[in-house]
């Protein structure tokens, strides 16, 4: 991962104000905490994690509950069970108005660590529902979107080089961050010839730069034939 003072001494060289006098840092370090958490809705993708969600008793399911580090922002797939005596079989997504319209009472089933199908709603992107219902002990092997570790902000009067800590992001995504703070900074000065211009021209970069790599990461990721997505 990039450091933040790499990142932040990028912006301080484009906007040609190495000393910090315009921009100050602490302000430059807000907008890029800002960055993370913009790229996260865009892309949740960019922070997924993979981990071991150990499952309460009973139907629903929150990743909040599950003590996950980093912490979940939204649920991206669930894969298998991984509890130590479960079966190890694959879970599959189902749509839940099936099982309502089949099983009306598939809630109060017995509870087991062999989970068979997951329900999800991404109306509410931390909870998710199982069948049957989870025993105690109940282990899955849970892809998720984590929420990004902020930058902490340094004293005022601080340059580049008081900027410490490790971005949340992959590089991959740096130059996307650079154009977000690069916005944020011209849209402050709007009020100058050119600026905002400016503003709306790095944040068409940061939406196209994300827009352009998913299209690259689809078109070169394992496919059973050309143009069918393996998944």
């Amino acid at each position: 991962m990039a450091t933040a003072q790499s990142l932040v001494r990028r912006a301080t060289d484009v906007l040609m104000d190495s000393t910090s006098v315009r921009w100050p840092v602490p302000e430059l370090v807000r907008w890029l905490n800002d960055a993370q958490r913009e790229l996260i809705i865009l892309r949740p993708d960019s922070t997924s994690r993979t981990a071991t969600g150990t499952l309460t008793v009973g139907a629903r399911q929150s990743l909040d509950a599950m003590a996950l580090n980093p912490a979940p922002a939204k649920l991206i797939e669930i894969t298998r069970n991984l509890a130590a005596t479960s079966n190890k079989n694959a879970v599959r997504l189902v749509p839940r108005n099936m099982l309502d319209a089949q099983m009306p009472g598939w809630p109060n089933t017995t509870p087991t660590i062999n989970v068979l199908h997951y329900m999800f709603d991404a109306r509410d992107p931390k909870i998710f529902y199982v069948y049957p219902p989870a025993a105690a002990g109940a282990q899955l092997e849970i892809t998720y979107s984590s929420v990004p570790t902020d930058i902490a902000e340094p004293a005022d009067g601080s340059t580049f080089a008081n900027v410490v800590g490790t971005l949340s992001i992959p590089d991959i995504y740096t130059n996307a961050l650079l154009d977000y703070v690069l916005y944020r900074a011209y849209s402050k000065d709007s009020e100058y010839a050119g600026n905002e211009a400016r503003a709306a021209n790095h944040y068409a970069a940061f939406t196209n730069g994300l827009s352009g790599e998913i299209k690259a990461t689809l078109a070169v990721q394992p496919q059973l034939k050309p143009g069918t997505s393996a998944a």
